[in-house]
């Protein structure tokens, strides 16, 4: 049983040990597995480490992105935000432009209809209305008409004159760079009116409206560089200024005949005023067109050519002038015909351009020998209108006319020998022309002769020479109307607009303006100015009027220092002026006043025989002095016999220390003229009865 029992107890103990083993296989398996998974968990922890790192990175990278994205959403929106304001903006700025430019072009439309009433108008009221539309273009914004109206609130146009309200005008006009502007403040600094008197100021505003344009700023600078008004007197400079008006002017003159300056000098005696010859009477006009009517054909001529061109004060009318040149022209009037084709030349409202129709008048004006139709013909000729160019024909015709003194074929001669037209260039020809033409006033060979004097063409060249003839075309420009409607204004009694209009042409060197101004401050009743600034600034225009040769100026200087206005009493001064008056100009008053200073030893040693003298002359110069020659001789004639007569008396000492002055006062001469006239009367008086 033993070993059965042993072979039983081995067999369970290899069955326990392949158990074992087996176990211990079992075991060590799964302990490979066991191991197996765990680096398969530890690789995929670090795995999913990474993914979760990833995932966060990635998510801090999405919210970053997000951020920006957000932020460049913001900043988008705040860009588009932006783009929207300026589009709101641009906008805006674009709706003001539209509204501007409509505004604009309202004030532009405007004015232009204000320009052309004014140009087409005759009545007052209907120039009235342009004004009403000016200022409407002024609220508007538009320059010109803010011009406009700041000159008639100076000027006094339709009595708006308000001088405060023109200065603040011109000066925002100023600050927009008109230089009107400057112009108008300039004049008004210089002469004080309204402004604080500064010529040095004055100076400034000219010199920038010279630069911006202003031709009348260039004349006022030429006046005051030729005069030496407040600058150092210099020639060249003047001539330099003067140049460039005058080129402007002949430039318009070639184009079209020049304004009719009628210039009336105040200083005539009033009741010769209204009847001045420079201004035609309304009661003489209605004469004249009476006559007219009736037939007499020298009258209907002379109509004719005051309404062509529009002077003595009547407005020019082509319609008129035409009608009344046909009915001369019927009657057989070269003179009329000659007008007709002038008017056909040149083209107008009533007789439409044609050469052919010019040529027809001109042809029968030149076969009655007519010079105005002889140089007509010549001028289509020259130009070629209607007929081929021929210089030939022109010469020959320009110089039949020149032959019977008609100014402007003398004048075109004169041009053709200067430029070589049709002829050999000859300076010396031309110049016997031009000087012939301007003896009869035509304005372009005066602008001719001065450019030959200014640079020494065919002439030796005269610097003053050329000035004083540039200044003469210089003073045809459109600017010398003013002299008309001053001169209307003073005799309505609109006496501070006359003032203003007057005063303006004196600064640009006007002489009669510049005298007439002096008159109208002498006489106080402006009221623009204070009254003691009236005769120190009359004093100034008498003296820039008697430097241009004015003899009764020069004589209201030699007043103005004898009787203290404006200056302290002077009696030399006086007699120095006086003298000068008498000697230059053969003034009659001048020479009367000299006498009277000799005959008391007034600033001058006392000299009877040389008063007699000076009496006598006057007397001799001026029929109107007999009288108070008469009066002054008698008287003085009288005292010295007085005098001698008590000089032998026996109260000749007591004579000696009663002195007239004492007794009878400073004008005791006066008195005694008075008893002498008074006793005149009765002697004559006695003789009749």
């Amino acid at each position: 049983m033993k070993p059965l029992s042993l072979l039983i107890e081995i067999l369970i103990i290899l069955g326990v040990t392949i158990k074992t083993i087996e176990a211990e296989k079992h075991n060590k398996k799964q302990k490979e597995r066991n191991v197996t998974t765990q680096v398969s968990v530890s690789e995929i922890k670090q795995y999913l480490s990474n993914i979760l790192e990833q995932k966060k990175s990635i998510n801090v990278i999405n919210k970053k992105e997000n951020l920006l994205e957000k932020k460049k959403n913001q900043h988008k929106l705040r860009i588009k935000g932006i783009q929207n304001k300026h589009l709101w903006k641009r906008s805006k700025n674009h709706l003001k432009k539209q509204t501007k430019k409509i505004f604009t072009d309202e004030g532009d439309r405007l004015f232009k209809m204000g320009i052309k009433i004014l140009q087409q108008s005759k009545s007052r009221k209907q120039k009235a209305e342009a004004y009403k539309l000016f200022a409407k273009a002024s609220d508007m914004g538009n320059l010109k008409a803010m011009e406009k109206m700041a000159d008639a609130l100076l000027f006094g146009n339709f009595g708006m004159q308000n001088i405060t309200a023109a200065i603040q005008l011109y000066e925002s006009l100023a600050k927009e760079g008109s230089y009107k502007a400057q112009n108008a403040l300039g004049f008004l600094s210089s002469c004080g009116i309204g402004m604080e008197y500064n010529q040095a100021k004055a100076l400034i505003y000219y010199t920038f409206g010279s630069a911006g344009g202003s031709m009348i700023s260039q004349m006022i600078l030429g006046y005051r560089y030729l005069s030496g008004i407040s600058v150092l007197q210099n020639c060249e400079v003047a001539l330099s200024h003067y140049k460039k008006v005058a080129d402007y002017i002949a430039d318009k003159l070639e184009k079209s005949a020049g304004v009719p300056v009628e210039k009336v000098r105040l200083t005539e005696r009033p009741e010769n005023l209204s009847s001045n010859s420079e201004i035609l009477d309304w009661d003489i006009y209605q004469y004249y067109k009476f006559l007219a009517e009736r037939g007499d054909v020298q009258i209907q001529v002379s109509l004719g050519q005051l309404h062509l061109t529009g002077r003595k004060g009547l407005d020019q009318d082509y319609y008129k002038a035409l009608y009344y040149f046909l009915k001369a022209a019927k009657a057989g009037s070269a003179n009329a015909m000659a007008f007709i084709g002038k008017m056909y030349l040149e083209g107008n409202v009533a007789a439409p351009q044609n050469n052919a129709t010019a040529f027809k008048y001109f042809s029968m004006a030149a076969n009655k020998g007519n010079a105005i139709g002889l140089h007509g013909l010549g001028l289509l000729y020259f130009y070629g209108k209607g007929v081929p160019v021929n210089y030939a024909e022109a010469l020959k015709y320009f110089q039949k006319a020149a032959e019977k003194g008609w100014p402007n074929a003398q004048f075109q001669l004169g041009f053709m020998y200067y430029s070589g037209s049709g002829v050999w260039k000859d300076y010396k020809l031309a110049f016997k022309y031009f000087y012939l033409a301007s003896q009869s006033g035509q304005p372009l060979a005066i602008y001719y002769l001065a450019k030959m004097y200014a640079t020494g063409t065919g002439v030796l060249r005269s610097c003053r020479t050329a000035v004083e003839l540039y200044k003469g075309v210089c003073e045809l420009g459109h600017w010398a109307e003013k002299f008309l409607t001053a001169y209307f204004a003073y005799k309505n009694g609109d006496i501070d607009s006359s003032l203003v209009q007057y005063a303006l042409l004196a600064e640009m060197g006007y002489e009669v303006a510049q005298s007439n101004s002096a008159f109208i401050l002498e006489s106080k009743k402006a009221k623009i100015l204070e009254k003691e600034k009236m005769y120190p600034m009359a004093l100034l225009l008498w003296n820039r009027a008697a430097t241009q040769g004015n003899a009764f100026a020069r004589v209201k200087i030699g007043d103005y220092h004898y009787y203290g206005y404006g200056t302290k009493k002077d009696y030399q001064a006086a007699a120095t002026h006086y003298s000068i008056a008498a000697k230059k100009y053969h003034s009659a008053q001048a020479m009367f006043n000299l006498a009277y200073m000799y005959e008391h030893g007034l600033g001058i040693a006392k000299d009877v025989r040389l008063a007699r003298r000076l009496y006598d002359m006057a007397a001799q110069t001026s029929p109107d002095a007999h009288i108070p020659v008469f009066f002054a001789l008698t008287k003085l004639e009288t005292v010295h016999l007085f005098r001698d007569i008590l000089f032998f008396n026996q109260f000749t000492m007591r004579w000696k220390w009663m002195k007239l002055d004492n007794t009878l006062g400073p004008y005791w001469d006066l008195f005694v003229i008075g008893l002498i006239v008074a006793v005149l009367i009765f002697l004559l008086r006695n003789r009749y009865l």
